[in-house]
């Protein structure tokens, strides 16, 4: 049996239920994870509301996409982990509402599991890949990010935008976060930033101006869209890139004509579809672990029984890093 989180409707916080279900044996290909840690994501949240590239299928939809924990048991023709096995868990390209893993024990995929390096608890692995492989691909497969390269992030606070730093601080890029208030601007730092413009004290283009020396970002890596992005465009320095991989804000987004202007709409598919991209994103992300660059930012922790108070504060728009579900066995 299993105590997965369901809900029989779009909305709120409040909708979420834990109920009890029946676990299926895995089958071939696949592999039972006892789940000890869950990472959660901004797209379960608009996922969760009806807000989503594409609609949950009701009643008893399921969601998340993240987790890590121990291998139970593994199916017919699994070759790459065995019981026993520490491991990370990463659903991507797949619907959450038939296979999400928001739960306490999950049947996933073989491919959806990725090894847990020595010695890294079960929060901080849940707390990686999502947020590593998406600031990874934009920055370096899809950006070119270089040493130098000023690179301006937007809400630099989110488990994304702290990778982000971490990431460009990796290969001595120069991070620049944006944040909406100065409270989180020491965090920040603490993170890697090099600068942090917080927009209801600065003013962005000017500050980005005096940052930059005029030139603009060779990088803005923005996950809000909507009306902001016209200015956004704006930063870009000349031959540089606008790379938007989120759309916080649902309203249009113009453009404005300030040609040539290399916009790119990215996912963290781009990585996870190519058998490169994905090797070159493991070493990149491992060394980064190994060496102390990248650090996992993790906000706070609740209870699974707590799991709609752990989506109302990520909602609320004020941790810095992951929000992170644990699970008591």
């Amino acid at each position: 049996m299993a105590n997965v989180v369901l809900f029989d409707e779009t909305g709120g916080p409040e909708v979420l239920r834990l109920a009890e279900m029946s676990l299926p044996a895995p089958g071939q290909g696949e592999v039972q994870v006892r789940i000890d840690a869950i990472g959660l994501n901004r797209a379960e949240a608009l996922f969760r509301a009806g807000g989503y590239y594409y609609q949950p299928t009701l009643p008893a939809s399921r969601l998340g996409s993240e987790a890590a924990g121990v291998v139970e048991a593994v199916g017919p023709e699994v070759t790459r982990v065995a019981p026993g096995d520490a491991v990370s868990v990463l659903l991507i390209g797949t619907g959450m509402s038939e296979e999400g893993i928001c739960a306490d024990r999950a049947v996933v995929r073989e491919d959806a599991v990725l090894s847990r390096p020595a010695g890294m608890d079960a929060p901080t692995a849940a707390a990686v890949w999502m947020s590593c492989l998406t600031a990874y691909g934009a920055l370096i497969e899809v950006g070119r990010a270089r040493p130098g390269d000023h690179v301006l992030i937007t809400a630099a606070s989110s488990s994304v935008g702290t990778a982000a730093i971490q990431i460009a601080g990796q290969i001595g890029a120069i991070p620049i976060a944006v944040t909406r208030t100065e409270a989180k601007a020491e965090q920040l730092i603490r993170t890697g930033a090099a600068q942090v413009i917080a927009t209801d004290h600065d003013e962005l283009a000017d500050r980005v101006k005096d940052i930059t020396g005029g030139e603009g970002a060779r990088i803005v890596f923005d996950s809000i869209g909507g009306p902001g992005l016209t200015q956004l465009a704006q930063l870009v320095a000349r031959d540089g890139r606008l790379i938007v991989y989120g759309w916080l804000d649902p309203r249009p987004a113009p453009l404005p004509m300030n040609w040539p202007l290399n916009v790119h709409g990215y996912g963290v598919h781009h990585v996870l579809q190519d058998p490169d991209r994905t090797r070159r994103a493991h070493a990149f992300i491992t060394a980064g672990l190994r060496t102390g660059a990248l650090a996992p930012v993790i906000d706070r922790t609740f209870d699974l029984s707590a799991i709609a108070d752990a989506h109302r504060h990520m909602e609320a728009n004020g941790q810095v890093g992951k929000v992170i579900v644990t699970v008591r066995h």
